[in-house]
């Protein structure tokens, strides 16, 4: 077997990673940051809130499970590179249909293995997210370097109309289940409009699973195009890129806010509404990332564990008198849930349809449901 060729992952700050290519040949740049999930690596690489991130996992071992067209969260690899420590050379999940590297070539993914992930983590733990740059077939670290000083940063850059679907569509896809595959969900009890902002699948199945039949529209559509559909609930999704800049967005859950449509945000929806509550967002040090971040819910002083993944926050100094604080991080004490007082509408900072993660949280999507139920009774 040919050896692998050389990779390089390089940060602006000048320091530079030697180790092998794991994907693609080419150069990539991003926002390097650290996920500490250990499995779902192929739900977090075509999750499209990685969009213009290089992902760490910090897991030692990645690709044992291979990958397989069940696991994809969108349609394509959104991430913009990934950083292993070892590559595993045997699959051995048996619904694998391929191995991560030969997955990664297939998508282009520009990708690094053997390098030492620890030290890597705490430089971004330290001195927050990092720009960098990722090298696959070749040593050539002057350009690597030169590329991640290149690179923007996400403050500022809207990618929630870079990652959107073009055109409107129906989802009627269920929970995935040992043996049967995806199931048809449950009798159609609701009309969801979701704006896509980068939206899971996963999320679109908790919603089919709650009865609801899910019409997802494109980031930009404008309130009055939504509201005309009459749907009982709107979907704000999660997605990648700075919040601040979704001028459109802003104005639209405004409005539909404002109708009285219940409504229910996740991650960079949830700080959509915040902004569109009146509140304003903050650059995180280094975000967080992974499936394993302990959450309390302010209502009943229950503590959840969940999946995360998101770079800006809701500065809670910031909030209105009509938006109240419904959970917090355990890890750092930053906003992870919010709720309207005088709508119904509300929003959780974290990932409650955990692909890859736990389903503690998952009884918001119930909460989702229960304020269309009452609206209709109403």
């Amino acid at each position: 077997m040919p050896a692998a060729p050389p990779a390089l992952l390089a940060l602006a700050d000048g320091t530079v990673f030697r180790g092998t290519s794991a994907g693609a040949t080419g150069l990539a740049s991003g926002e390097v940051v650290f996920n500490t999930a250990t499995t779902g690596y192929q739900e977090i690489l075509t999750d499209p809130s990685y969009c213009r991130q290089i992902v760490t996992l910090t897991h030692p071992h990645i690709g044992n499970t291979g990958t397989n067209r069940e696991d994809m969260e969108s349609e394509k690899v959104f991430a913009a590179g990934l950083v292993v420590r070892d590559l595993s050379p045997v699959v051995s999940s048996w619904r694998a249909e391929g191995d991560l590297s030969d997955f990664l070539a297939a998508n282009n993914v520009v990708a690094i293995a053997g390098i030492d992930t620890r030290r890597l983590t705490r430089i971004v733990r330290e001195k927050g997210a990092q720009n960098g740059a990722l090298l696959a077939g070749s040593d050539d670290a002057d350009r690597a370097v030169a590329a991640a000083r290149a690179f923007p940063g996400l403050a500022g850059m809207d990618l929630a109309k870079v990652v959107t679907t073009a055109k409107p569509y129906e989802w009627s896809e269920g929970r995935w289940q040992t043996g049967g595959g995806f199931g048809k969900g449950a009798g159609v009890r609701f009309h969801v409009v979701a704006y896509d902002y980068g939206v899971k699948r996963n999320i679109l199945r908790m919603l089919i699973e709650r009865g609801c039949r899910v019409t997802v529209l494109p980031a930009q559509t404008r309130a009055e195009e939504v509201l005309a559909l009459k749907p009982d609930g709107v979907f704000l999704s999660n997605g990648p890129g700075d919040p601040e800049p979704c001028d459109y967005a802003i104005r639209a859950i405004r409005e539909i806010i404002d109708s009285g449509t219940p409504t229910f945000g996740i991650c960079l929806g949830h700080q959509l509404m915040g902004l569109a509550s009146g509140a304003k967002t903050v650059k995180m040090k280094f975000g967080h990332h992974g499936a394993n971040h302990p959450v309390k819910d302010l209502a009943n002083g229950t503590v959840v564990i969940t999946s995360q993944n998101h770079g800006f926050a809701v500065d809670p100094d910031t909030l209105p008198a009509n938006l109240k604080p419904t959970h917090v991080s355990l890890f750092d004490g930053s906003l992870q849930g919010l709720a309207r007082t005088d709508r119904p509408a509300f929003c959780f900072q974290g990932h409650p349809e955990a692909s890859p993660g736990p389903h503690d949280i998952g009884y918001l999507f119930d909460r989702f449901a229960k304020l269309m139920e009452e609206r209709k009774r109403a």
